[in-house]
């Protein structure tokens, strides 16, 4: 299939939304339009220990395919639209190249 995709995400895309966006984005398959993502890049569990504590152990990180720890940074579009900016609008920009 050789149709266009576009994702549009913002700061509260995260996680396994943010890795599906970069492996498409790494791949030249999707163009992402919108703002930062949140930069979720790590799966932790909390360890119980005892008297109420625990601690959080980091069991994994995701890597994106083109490498990127998207950890804290987040994943950048390509083409930027604010948050208040409706979907609509911003993919009519896109295409009209504004």
């Amino acid at each position: 299939v050789d149709k266009p995709l576009y994702l549009l995400v913002d700061g509260q895309t995260a996680s396994a939304s943010e890795i599906l966006t970069a492996a498409l984005q790494d791949n030249h398959r999707a163009t992402v339009l919108g703002a930062q993502t949140f930069g979720k890049g790590r799966i932790q569990n909390v360890q119980e220990l005892r008297f109420g504590t625990g601690v959080a152990v980091t069991k994994a990180k995701y890597i994106t395919p083109g490498g990127r720890d998207i950890q804290g940074a987040g994943i950048q579009p390509d083409f930027f639209c604010s948050p208040e900016t409706t979907p609509e609008s911003c993919l009519s920009r896109f295409k009209s190249g504004q």
